[in-house]
C-alpha cells in the first residue's frame, strides 16, 4: 500500500486539487481559478511523467488562461462588475470549430513527429477541446460544459490507459458534474 500511495501521490494530489476545482466551478464560484492553478502547476510534472506531452504541454496555457479567467471573473464587464454567466456567441462557433480541427491536426502531426507518444489521437483531441473549454469558461459561457463533456469522457478512458487511475476516475465523476453544473448555471442566466 505504502509503495502504491508513493507511485501515485502527484496523481491523488492532483486528484482532490480537481475535486475542489469542479465543485468550486459548479458553484461558480471566483475560488475555483486557484484550485486550477495548484493542479496545473503539479499536473505539469505529472503528464510529463507518464508520457501526456500535449497534456503537459496544455497545462502551461491552462496557467495563463487561469490568470485571465481570475481577472475576467472579477472585472470582466464594462461596469467592472462581477461578468455574469451568458450564452455562447453563435457567430463564434464555426470559427472555433476550425480552431479546433486545426490546432487538433497540429498538436496531432507535433505529437507523431516529434515525441514518442503512443496516444498522439487523443492527446491532440482532449487538448484541443480544452484551448477552447478554458476559454469558454473564462468567459462564463454556459455552453462550456458541453465542450467538458467531451474532453472528460475521453480523458476519463485515456487516463486509465495510462496508469493514472485516481485522475481517471475524477475525470468520471467530472461528466456526471458536468452535466449537472450546465444545469445549475442554465438557471443563473439572467
Amino acid at each position: 500500500m505504502i509503495t502504491f500511495l508513493a507511485e501515485h501521490w502527484l496523481d491523488i494530489v492532483t486528484t482532490v486539487l480537481g475535486l475542489a476545482y469542479i465543485l468550486l466551478e459548479y458553484k461558480a464560484s471566483v475560488w475555483m481559478w486557484l484550485a486550477g492553478f495548484l493542479m496545473q502547476a503539479l499536473g505539469i510534472v505529472l503528464y510529463y511523467q507518464k508520457g501526456l506531452y500535449a497534456d503537459c504541454g496544455m497545462e502551461f496555457y491552462y496557467l495563463a488562461m487561469t490568470l485571465y479567467g481570475y481577472w475576467k471573473w472579477i472585472h470582466g464587464t464594462a461596469s467592472k462588475e462581477a461578468l455574469p454567466v451568458r450564452h455562447f456567441p453563435r457567430r463564434l462557433v464555426l470559427p472555433w470549430l476550425g480552431i479546433i480541427g486545426a490546432v487538433w491536426a497540429l498538436i496531432y502531426w507535433l505529437l507523431v513527429t516529434f515525441t514518442n507518444s503512443n496516444v498522439p489521437m487523443a492527446d491532440s483531441f482532449t487538448t484541443a477541446l480544452s484551448i477552447v473549454g478554458i476559454w469558454a469558461l473564462a468567459h462564463k459561457y454556459l455552453e462550456q460544459w458541453f465542450i467538458w463533456i467531451a474532453v472528460d469522457v475521453v480523458t476519463c478512458i485515456l487516463y486509465f490507459y495510462k496508469d493514472i487511475p485516481f485522475k481517471a476516475s475524477l475525470y468520471g465523476l467530472y461528466v456526471v458534474i458536468a452535466i449537472a453544473g450546465y444545469f445549475k448555471w442554465k438557471k443563473m442566466i439572467k
